[in-house]
């Protein structure tokens, strides 16, 4: 010991017999062993060493019993003694796993338990309940903040007192024998201590020792149980007696068998002639059979396992260990104990656990002090219980707000079981604390059930609504038991959760049988992601919308379209910060103007619409500046009825120098609803092999369980398998093993239920096995719910995923060609090997998948498929000078980049020559790198259907043009044009088109595919199976937007790509069509190129009179004329054909051409007439048949205005609508489409493209 220690304990005086002599300085001596405690070492000498002089049993202790009077060194004895048996956890911060520091800790806890021994006397606890009785007669003005730290510190040594564990290897005690913790109680109930604690919990004036007394209450019991208290002192009941005597009789019958089955071993002849035998069947190391030495009445017995060492389980697989730390006390000390909760349930649990709840809401305490709150609930609950109930006594913790609490705690534990791994066993243990409250709530409600006052059945009523309404309280225990551990849950954990899964569903089963429709609450989680497609909102019923625009319409005329100043004023139809393009703002705007107009917002639709056409009043996309106020009615009607698209949160441009992929966030949203109750619904939940698993862990302690948990877990298990019929789930092979060891048991006798439900169980496997062969093999795995069907009814076959065996000589064949070419520099050996393949059906996935399993390769990414375009990065000077020179040689061409490509030496993809040639300063826009082509006319000089006419173009084309147009039939010269395109771009990869779509994208691949006179048949018959599926509609609407885009290209003479925006919902469904795909690649359009694209384009280099030849391919077979139909398959059948056939076929097209151009004409001429009555239908509709669609129809953003004043336009060469031909349409019906009044002929057009 310590030298100075030594000197400052013995200053502090002597004990002679019973009487202590205080040195002269033992307050300044209690002081600095105070600050000697104040800077020990992480070993904590100092704590050891006075443990070690016994300071309090011969110092502390005598002194504030002899000399209590003097207040300063009675404050500083309690100081020191507080700070002395402080639990070693604290000491040490936790229990700890290297051995040194192990043995310390084990020595303090030595030295508390001793404290603890010395503790157990009535002076001592006498002189405490004395002093803190003296404190609390004190008014609250009187109370210094001295006393109110000397009350505090007193509480804590009691605590701390209370909380020293036991000492299993001293206190070998028997039940009904004082302990020292019984010692300890019955020194503090004969000093009136227990009357203080009582006190302190029900005063209003302490409220602010609820923490202090809820921890010395729960140390006092905490080797009891509320079923040994309540029954202390009263005689055994028959329920009792009878579980005593059955199991005896259970002990009896063991012990009888294992004698008769130690008879039986005995042999019947001495044992010096054993002899040797061979066991037949029973293989040894070698091939022999085993030689067996020992008596034969036991070789039955033998295993090769017999004499091995056990094999280790490693730490973290070793179950839980179990805490048992429940014992009977001596009966004076359960007598005391029971009374005082009588007392305390009467007088204080209400409101002290009122104040410990507020407490822990408002975080006013310390960490895991709720656990305290859990175990008072669950204990005094259960003692009522079984103390004749009282409802009053418990109604602060009978609430809602109980079960919340409980289940929110629950919840935290499991989370920090699972994140907090070095600490899971301690969280379990928590979590086992908040199951018993859970449970014991269930209990007392279950009890006021069967009370006899209303009043008291209608509150049980009510809480158990809520409770089974939640979805949180009913999710809560199948939650559990599929995640049950039990390497870190012990096995009284999983039986508490089975007893009250078990009490719950007796309840919901109970509660549900007087109810017909019960509705609960059904909370489900929708994860949809940020960057996704928002889903479509359900459109209004026509009914509602027309009613929503009577209110509407009612409104604004009622105020004649005059708007406040300061409506005008807060409207922003736009924002200029947003990172949202202009174009993609002004759809929105047009939602907005939709949304108001659904909200019955008149006015503000209204000027919205006004404010977004001084911002876009290029094309009259809002209507015009002068736009009278009918027409604006009419167009906010349109709007409202129109099927806009509701577009999704902009997505973030990825990275393109590093090519990282973002994740994309997932958002959270719950959804609660109702739904009617099905309790058989709800037991199939129960139906799953991760529940089924903790009850078989229970069900092989049957032996130990207690009857009540057997019963549990015997009807989970019936209801699993005789109300579900799904006794196939329980055929496993540990099922049974545990069936035949209870079977097989002596005490069966005791175990009925269980006995009979394996024998029926047993009964449904045999029959199933008669009917199905592979059910003994079904038995080694746990099945789910589609096995257990397929296992009870047949099998079904799963021709989508069989797997194509290979034979031995593919294998060998695949082996050879492998080896052959591993050692080449081939880019894509697997592309090499498949045509040499005797077997031509198998594809890249299958020959990959071989080589892995036959180990010629470590995985398949070694296997990759090498991406084309990206071998060369980097350029030499070399390359930038031959580029330098080829670039000054073709720059006056026609086609720079495809002379270019055909030149240089280092083949790259189209896309890096770009880049480079801007890099180098060549070209400032990727544009002049375009081919070059004459406005107005064709490639070859041939006239064409262009501005370059002049305003009489359409008079002055020939009749051979105009059919050729019609029919699909090229001029020479395209045709030659066309055909040396498709040859210079035949050589370009498939890859390098891909990249050159992010940077060339009127130069893309697409352009090799369009449709030429021998491509319409294969058009024709893609479209007329999309009719079949009921696509007329987008294919009408694809038609329209190649002849529109047609049309403009002849007006504005340049050429741009045209991007396919989809306005309704059936054409957004079409454009995610894959047979809607193929139709679009059949006619060349283009595919978005990169993530910064989303719509389908009409490239660039496609001619009017090419889009119309795609157009008309579009049409009905049955529809068109003959020569539109039969024309370009004519020109590939020539051969095969007569010519006179051809002559008739040519005169025929020559008639359908010349009607069309009549109609063409007549159209030009209809703008300068009278209008018609208004029709329902616009002219596309009533040609088409097809109802009426929204005001939204193609594309193209612009508004155009078929006014009798736009002389202009009624001259122009072009109509202001573009020219739709149907074949069969006769000249009259025609001229009555178009004769509709302006209003109706009034098309709202968006555009996408920025030129005017």
């Amino acid at each position: 010991m310590n030298c100075e220690l030594l000197a400052t304990c013995s200053a502090l005086g002597f004990l002679e017999g019973d009487v202590y002599h205080k040195e002269s300085d033992c307050l300044e001596g209690v002081k600095d062993l105070i600050r000697y405690l104040r800077h020990e070492d992480d070993t904590r000498d100092v704590r050891q060493q006075l443990g070690e002089s016994q300071i309090i049993q011969n110092d502390l202790l005598p002194i504030i019993v002899q000399h209590g009077q003097e207040k300063a060194l009675f404050d500083a004895c309690i100081r020191l003694m507080v700070n002395l048996t402080q639990p070693a956890v604290l000491c040490f911060g936790k229990v700890p796993d290297d051995p040194v520091f192990r043995h310390h800790y084990m020595e303090v806890t030595a030295h508390l338990q001793a404290y603890k021994e010395a503790f157990a006397s009535e002076k001592v606890f006498g002189v405490l309940s004395e002093t803190l009785y003296n404190l609390l007669q004190l008014d609250w003005e009187q109370r210094q903040e001295e006393d109110n730290l000397l009350v505090e510190r007193i509480l804590m040594l009691v605590r701390n007192v209370l909380h020293v564990p036991a000492d299993p290897n001293e206190e070998k005690k028997v039940d009904d024998d004082a302990s020292v913790h019984d010692r300890v109680l019955w020194a503090l109930h004969m000093s009136g201590f227990d009357d203080l604690v009582k006190f302190l919990a029900s005063a209003q004036s302490e409220q602010q020792w609820s923490m202090h007394v809820l921890e010395i209450i729960s140390l006092m019991f905490r080797d009891q149980t509320p079923e040994i208290l309540v029954s202390a002192g009263q005689a055994r009941s028959a329920e009792e007696k009878q579980r005593d005597s059955s199991e005896l009789e259970a002990l009896r019958q063991r012990e009888q068998a294992a004698k008769r089955s130690r008879t039986l071993q005995r042999g019947t002849r001495h044992s010096r002639f054993g002899g040797s035998f061979v066991i037949r069947g029973l293989k040894s190391v070698g091939d022999n059979d085993v030689i067996y030495h020992q008596k034969i009445n036991n070789f039955k017995n033998h295993t090769h396992d017999s004499g091995k060492a056990v094999r280790r389980v490693p730490k973290r697989h070793r179950r839980a260990h179990e805490c048992n730390d429940k014992r009977r006390s001596a009966l004076n000390v359960r007598l005391f104990l029971r009374e005082f909760c009588m007392d305390f349930l009467e007088n204080c649990y209400n409101s002290l656990m009122y104040l410990v709840k507020e407490n822990l809401i408002r975080e006013q305490t310390q960490q895991h002090d709720e656990t305290y709150y859990l175990w008072a609930l669950s204990f005094f609950m259960a003692f009522n219980r079984g103390n004749g109930f009282r409802a009053e006594f418990v109604s602060e913790t009978m609430s809602i707000r109980a079960f919340h609490f409980i289940e929110r705690n629950i919840t935290n534990y499991y989370e920090m079981m699972l994140t907090d791994r070095k600490e899971a066993v301690s969280w379990s243990r928590r979590m086992h604390l908040a199951l018993k409250a859970y449970q014991e709530l269930l209990l007392t409600i279950n009890e006021m059930d069967q009370s006899q006052d209303e009043s008291i059945r209608q509150s049980s009523g009510v809480i158990k609504s809520n409770i089974f309404y939640m979805m949180e309280y009913r999710e809560i225990l199948v939650t559990l038991l599929r995640k049950f551990d039990e390497t870190k849950q012990p096995r009284s954990y999983l039986q508490d959760l089975v007893e009250t899964t078990h009490l719950f569903l007796r309840m919901l089963e109970r509660f549900c049988k007087g109810r017909r429709n019960l509705m609960v609450q059904r909370k489900r989680v929708k994860r949809k992601k940020s960057k996704g497609k928002k889903s479509p909102v359900s459109a209004p019923t026509p009914e509602a919308l027309a009613e929503t625009w009577k209110i509407v319409e009612e409104e604004l005329r009622a105020i004649e379209f005059k708007l406040s100043p300061s409506l005008t004023e807060s409207v922003v139809p736009f924002d200029a910060t947003s990172e949202i393009p202009l174009d993609d703002q002004r759809t929105e705007v047009m939602v907005r103007v939709q949304d108001a107009l659904l909200n019955r917002l008149g006015p503000e639709a209204l000027g919205l619409l006004r404010a977004a056409r001084e911002v876009w009043p290029e094309g009259d996309v809002f209507g015009s500046p002068d736009v009278q106020h009918e027409e604006e009615l009419e167009l906010l009607k349109q709007i409202l009825q129109a099927n806009l698209p509701r577009s999704s949160a902009p997505e973030a441009p990825e990275d393109e120098d590093d090519g990282a992929e973002f994740e994309e966030e997932e958002l959270e949203t719950i959804q609660v609803s109702e739904q009617e109750f099905n309790f058989l619904d709800f037991i199939k939940r129960f139906a799953q092999s991760t529940i089924v698993r903790p009850y078989l862990h229970l069900l092989k302690s049957y032996s130990k369980n207690s009857p009540h948990t057997n019963h549990c877990v015997a009807r989970m298990l019936h209801r699993v398998a005789v109300d579900l019929k799904m006794d196939a789930l329980l055929f496993q092979l540990s099922v049974f093993h545990v069936f035949n060891k209870l079977l097989s048991d002596p005490a069966a006798a005791a175990f009925t239920e269980l006995v009979t439900f394996a024998k029926h169980v047993l009964r449904g496997f045999l029959k199933v096995a008669a009917q199905n062969d592979k059910a003994f093999v079904e038995l080694l795995f746990w099945k789910n719910v589609g096995a257990v069907r397929e296992m009870t009814e047949g099998y079904t076959k799963d021709s989508g995923g069989t797997r194509v065996a290979w034979t031995e000589e593919e294998e060998e064949e695949l082996r050879k060609l492998y080896e052959e070419h591993r050692d080449s520099d081939l880019p894509d050996i697997v592309e090499h090997i498949l045509p040499l393949l005797t077997n031509c059906n198998r594809n890249r996935r299958q020959v990959v998948v071989q080589l892995v399993h036959l180990g010629l390769v470590g995985n398949a990414k070694e296997l990759k498929k090498p991406k084309k375009g990206t071998a060369i990065v980097l350029w030499t000077e070399e390359q930038e000078e031959e580029l330098q020179m080829l670039f000054e040689e073709f720059k006056d061409s026609d086609d720079i980049l495809g002379n270019i490509m055909k030149k240089t030496t280092a083949k790259r993809s189209r896309a890096r020559v770009v880049d480079k040639l801007l890099s180098l300063g060549l070209v400032s826009d990727r544009r002049e790198l375009h081919k070059k082509r004459s406005r107005g006319a064709g490639p070859r000089g041939s006239r064409g259907p262009g501005k370059g006419s002049g305003k009489g173009s359409d008079r002055s084309m020939t009749e051979e043009e105009f059919l050729s147009q019609l029919t699909g039939d090229s001029p020479d010269g395209d045709k030659e044009d066309l055909d040396r395109e498709q040859e210079e771009d035949s050589d370009e990869d498939e890859e390098d088109d891909k990249e050159e779509r992010g940077g060339n994208v009127d130069e893309s691949e697409s352009g090799n595919n369009i449709v030429t006179s021998s491509k319409r048949v294969d058009v024709s018959a893609v479209a007329r199976a999309l009719r079949q599926e009921g696509m007329s509609g987008p294919i009408l609407w694809l038609q329209n937007c190649l002849n529109k885009t047609a049309n403009h290209r002849e007006e504005d003479g340049a050429s741009q790509a045209v991007p396919l925006v989809p306005l309704t919902e059936d054409n957004e469904d079409a454009m995610e069509n894959r047979s809607f795909h193929k139709l679009l690649k059949k006619l060349g359009l283009r595919a978005p190129a990169d993530e910064q694209e989303s719509f389908w384009r009409i490239p660039a280099r496609i001619t009017p009179s090419q889009l119309r030849v795609a157009a008309a391919s579009l049409s009905p077979s049955e529809d068109r004329p003959a020569g539109a139909d039969e024309g370009p398959s004519g020109s590939s059948e020539s051969t095969d054909r007569d010519p006179d056939q051809d002559q008739g076929k040519s005169g025929e097209q020559r008639t359908q051409a010349l009607r069309a151009l009549l109609l063409e004409r007549k159209r030009k001429h209809q703008s300068t007439d009278d209008v018609a009555p208004v029709l329902n239908q616009s002219p596309l509709e009533e040609q088409n048949g097809s109802p009426e669609k929204p005001f939204v129809k193609t594309t193209k953003r612009r508004r155009v205005l078929d006014d009798d004043d736009d002389e202009d336009k009624e001259n122009d060469g072009e109509g202001s609508a573009p020219m739709t031909v149907e074949p069969n349409g006769d000249v009259d019906s025609d001229a009555e489409d178009l004769s509709a009044p302006l209003k109706r002929r009034r098309k709202m057009v968006i555009d996408d493209d920025d030129d005017d």
